[in-house]
Formats: structure tokens, sequence, C-alpha cells
């Protein structure tokens, strides 16, 4: 197989019907796409039932192109992360991994164009995020979920808005923002620095005013990002966590037991916005975003600073401050089921409480006039003997 023929693959599998998000390469299988949350197979002339390990193998090797650093991940680790352009019609975001002694290679599309808050549907509150002008911005949620492309939102409010210099860590780099207002310095892992805590630690020798981290990794990333919100910088990053609460027990779980102290007081001082996302099925296909926001104010602070109690867990905080624009998932849910974007099923099965929204979904469709109950047919049989009639 020569390059010609990759790049075929790929166009082919760009050209599938549906919201395209990844290309998926297996050994076994037929090409795939996943193609608005599910898998779909893709044909191809000569046709490709299933892929065999040789030609697995060959379409990750022409991706990699040679590059050692790659090569050496991908021997060591047993996988390697990097981009990939298919000229001037498609930019990747790759991982090429082993599984059973063969190569799997998963392409994620980047968009080529740069997302707006309001383009993304964003609530207007993230208008209020890229004016912070210190701290910390978080933005958590699964693989996949969309967190790269939110920061790439706020990036580019700040990019029309605001004259600073800004630096970017990523791995690979996902977005490519041009020089508007702001200056912009985008460096890509393995290519122009060799670890996140490295890259973050000359990011503060560079005399950036705002800097973004791909991903808080690990304790080290996550204590020099601490450094750098604290002495002036704004930091942009991405955990993996199911919400904004899990994100700051995270952050804390990174550090030793005898240096919860400092850490805690270090983020009451440095945490400014959590967001979490979910990407949900939408009615009539296509996926939506559900979103939850939490804002520091005096409870989240104390919430951080001394734990989680009894009705002072971030959920109830979160629930509580919607006029200071916060949204638990459960309360974005049941907007988007209000808005027929989902259904219930789907509500019911992302949500983070299910007694909750089970109640919010009576009460909607109790407002529509709909049953908020499956039991029907009950009834007292009027023919049954009254058991009681002699005690009258």
């Amino acid at each position: 197989m020569k390059r010609a023929e990759i790049d075929y693959w790929i166009a082919s599998m760009l050209a599938s019907p549906g919201y395209v998000s990844d290309l998926n390469i297996t050994v076994g299988k037929p090409l795939q796409v996943e193609s608005s949350g599910v898998l779909i197979p893709v044909g191809v002339e000569p046709e490709v039932k299933q892929l065999t390990p040789f030609q697995a193998e060959v379409f990750a090797l022409n991706i990699i192109g040679g590059n050692k650093r790659l090569l050496k991940d991908l021997v060591e680790n047993g996988s390697c992360d990097l981009s990939y352009s298919l000229g001037n019609k498609a930019r990747f975001r790759v991982n090429i991994f082993s599984q059973k002694g063969h190569l799997s290679t998963v392409l994620r599309i980047l968009p080529t164009t740069i997302p707006t808050i309001d383009s993304l549907n964003l609530p207007p509150i993230f208008h209020k995020m890229p004016q912070e002008l210190n701290g910390i911005i978080l933005v958590t949620g699964a693989t996949g979920s969309g967190k790269s492309t939110t920061l790439a939102a706020l990036l580019h409010q700040i990019n029309r808005e605001r004259q600073v210099h800004v630096v970017t860590l990523e791995d690979p780099i996902e977005f490519e923002h041009p020089q508007i207002k702001a200056t912009f310095n985008q460096r890509e892992l393995g290519n122009d620095f060799d670890t996140f805590p490295n890259g973050l630690r000359a990011a503060l020798r560079q005399a950036p005013r705002v800097i973004l981290v791909g991903e808080m990794r690990d304790r080290e990333t996550m204590e020099i990002g601490l450094t750098a919100a604290e002495t002036g910088h704004l930091v942009m990053s991405t955990l993996h966590t199911v919400d904004a609460g899990q994100a700051i027990n995270r952050c804390l779980g990174m550090f030793d037991a005898r240096e919860q102290g400092q850490i805690r007081n270090r983020l009451v001082d440095t945490i400014r916005w959590v967001v979490g996302q979910r990407l949900l099925p939408k009615v009539g296909g296509g996926r939506v975003a559900a979103l939850e926001v939490m804002r520091k104010n005096l409870r989240v602070a104390d919430a951080i600073l001394h734990g989680e109690s009894e009705g002072k867990t971030f959920y109830d905080i979160i629930s509580d401050g919607h006029a200071l624009g916060m949204q638990t998932f459960d309360q974005h849910i049941l907007e988007l089921y209000k808005e027929g974007l989902i259904e219930e099923q789907t509500a019911l099965g992302y949500c983070s409480h299910r007694s909750a929204v089970n109640r919010g979904l009576d009460q909607i469709k109790a407002a529509k006039g709909e049953s908020t109950t499956g039991i029907t047919g009950l009834a007292m049989d009027a023919e049954e003997e009254d058991p009681f009639a002699n005690f009258r």
C-alpha cells in the first residue's frame, strides 16, 4: 500500500453520511467511521471486508511517516499521538496503539474553522470566562466530549478582544488560531517540547498572560499550573472526570495526604471556573452537549477548603447557584428534554442523580398535560365482597 491509497481510504471515510467524528482502523473489521455516536462500515474499491494485520500496520506506519520519536513511543509505551492532514481537506488527531500484537489507528476529525461560544450554543455565562485575568479554568469530561473545542472557543474570544500573549501546550495541536488581537504561540508535544511539566516551566519564561495546557495529567503538571495561576497567569486545561465536583477531588488526589491542607488553600485562591461536558444522542440524529458549570464563590471555596458535607456538596452548591450562572448536568439535561432535543431515556441514562431527574421529568410532562406514570388500568373491584361489612 502506498500513501495515495491511505489517503483514498481516509477520503472515502470522510465522505460517509451523517456526522462523522472518528475514523477507525481495526484488524478483523472493515473500515469504520463513528457517525452520530455509532460505528458504521465504509465501502472502498477494491472492497475491504476485514482489515488484515498487514493492512492495519502499513496504514499506521504511513501515518507515522518515519518519525523516530513516535516509533519509540509506540514501541515503549504501546501507543503514540500525532496530528495528520489530508491536504487542505481535513486535519486529524491520531492515536495509534497496539492490541493483541496488531496495530490499530483512530483518527479524530479536527474542525478547520475556529468555533465561537455562540456557534457552539454555549450558555451566555461562558462569555465571562475569557475575561478572567488570572486563575485556573478547567474543562472536564470523557474523551471525545468536546473539551478541546470549548477551550478553543474561549481562546478565540480572547484572541478577538485582548492584546495578550497566549502560549498553548498541546498533544497534538488541534485548532490553529490566527493572529488577530492576541499573539499566539502554539507548541506541540514531541515536536516543540518533551513533557507537559517542562513545557509549562518554559512557558513561565515566555511572558504569556494566558497558558493553555492540553491536559493536567499528573501531579507535577498540576503543581506548576497552580504556580502559574498564582503568579498572575490565566491557565486553561482539561481533566478526565465525570463532573465538576470530582474535578476538585481529582486535583486534590494528585497530592499526598500531608499536602492536602496547603493544596486546598491554593485551589481556593486559583480556581475560577470548572465546566463539565457530556455528549448526548440528539432526537433526529447527531449529538448535543450537556454542560455543568461551577463558578467559584464563597460556598464553593468553603467546600474546597473543608471538604463536602451533608447539604454542602458541590452538586448542592451548583444546583443553588443559578443566579450566578451555575448549573448541574441534571438541570441542563432537563432543559434539553423540555426543548425536545433529547428523549426521556437519554435524560435518565446520562444524568447524575436519577431520582432528581425523574421528578423533573414528571413536572415537565405534567405541565404539558402528559401522563407522568406508565401504570394504567388500576381500579377497585366492585364485585368483591366487603370484608368489613359485618362490623359496620
